[in-house]
């Protein structure tokens, strides 16, 4: 069974930067044809996806959080780093990791989904 853990700073103040790990149990951040991603849902808000990072370390961005997000993994820990940078108050959100499984088929990748979830931690940008 796979478990997701994010973890990381409850309240953070404006214009610093935000950072997240999620920690991946019961399954390999190198697994084949996986994406690790975040996903963010501000209060009364839609489900958003920020970014990923694949099997193999080549990483997916968001084109409205590209320019402020990195994302990294520790192969040694199964762990997933989110940074967030300059944040505002309307970063304020809960913010979860999820895998997202691809198959392979005649060169292509389709998505199956994503099919774990981290139960989320509720970050708050304020001073």
């Amino acid at each position: 069974q796979v478990q997701l853990q994010e973890s990381g700073p409850g309240l953070v103040q404006p214009s610093q930067t935000l950072s997240l790990t999620c920690t991946v149990s019961g399954g390999s951040t190198t697994t084949n044809y996986i994406v690790w991603s975040w996903i963010r849902q501000p209060p009364g808000k839609g489900l958003e996806w920020m970014g990923g990072i694949g099997y193999d370390g080549i990483t997916y961005d968001s084109p409205s959080l590209k320019s402020r997000t990195s994302i990294s993994r520790d192969t040694s820990k199964n762990q997933l780093t989110l940074q967030l940078m300059s944040v505002t108050p309307e970063d304020t959100a809960v913010y979860y990791c999820a895998r997202e499984v691809f198959t392979k088929y005649s060169g292509s990748y389709y998505s199956r989904g994503l099919d774990y979830w981290g139960k989320g931690t509720l970050v708050t940008v304020s001073s």
